[in-house]
């Protein structure tokens, strides 16, 4: 379940740290969000399934319950956006946040500004894939089956669990049809966010969908890495990969 915010947009933050989780707390009130704080695992995540939010945040580290932990939890009934927050930079985490479901990951020290603008980003996402399906036939392509509705993509009726960015930036691979797109012109499309080279959640995203494709048996085609230029969604190994 993901709730449709209706005025302010509804933030849970769980965070231990006493000082940076009443910072995060006093300036996303000052931004207009609606705030709800806490200070460990399970009672963020008793919060999030009792009460509709816009969007999580939530740091790795938690007492009690990490939020590795939480967000494995939290994705059996709610796909809420989540934006996983940690000091601890390395991109095992990173990877193991994206692969449970995680829509964003944001390293620690970050600034007001970053994380206003992560949120913001969530949000638009979210609102796009809200609008109404178009009436046009669901995109199929080969045999991969892309469905707007669900944004999901489906090989012989067996779906890829790909999150929702993941599903836009694999169905904007697919409608450029073997034309390669940038990283600038993804995170700005896409991830609705201006690209930064220390940034690497498209390529977490990328990699996301490469796992999840071969584990449903789709070898027709693969994201490919065009070193220097961008992604491409193609079959041919004439790229320089």
């Amino acid at each position: 379940m993901t709730p449709v915010s209706v005025g302010q947009p509804r933030i849970l933050s769980i965070e231990d740290d006493p000082v940076l989780g009443a910072y995060v707390h006093e300036q996303l009130g000052r931004s207009g969000f609606q705030v709800t704080w806490c200070q460990n695992g399970q009672e963020g995540l008793s919060i999030a399934r009792r009460q509709p939010f816009d969007v999580v945040l939530m740091d790795i580290l938690l007492p009690g319950l990490d939020g590795l932990n939480v967000l494995t939890q939290l994705r059996q009934s709610h796909s809420t956006p989540v934006l996983l927050m940690s000091a601890l930079g390395a991109e095992a985490d990173r990877i193991s946040g994206f692969r449970l479901g995680a829509d964003d990951y944001l390293p620690k020290p970050f600034s007001i500004a970053e994380l206003h603008v992560r949120i913001e980003a969530i949000l638009r996402r979210v609102a796009l894939d809200r609008r109404p399906p178009a009436l046009a036939t669901p995109l199929t392509t080969g045999t991969l089956r892309f469905d707007d509705a669900q944004c999901e993509v489906f090989f012989r009726d067996q779906a890829a669990g790909l999150t929702r960015s993941e599903f836009r930036l694999l169905e904007t691979l697919e409608r450029n049809d073997e034309e390669v797109l940038s990283k600038a012109f993804l995170y700005q499309h896409v991830l609705q966010r201006g690209y930064a080279a220390h940034d690497r959640s498209l390529d977490m995203h990328i990699s996301q969908i490469r796992r999840k494709l071969k584990a449903i048996g789709y070898t027709e085609r693969e994201v490919r890495t065009v070193w220097g230029k961008g992604y491409v969604l193609s079959g041919r190994a004439d790229e320089a990969l």
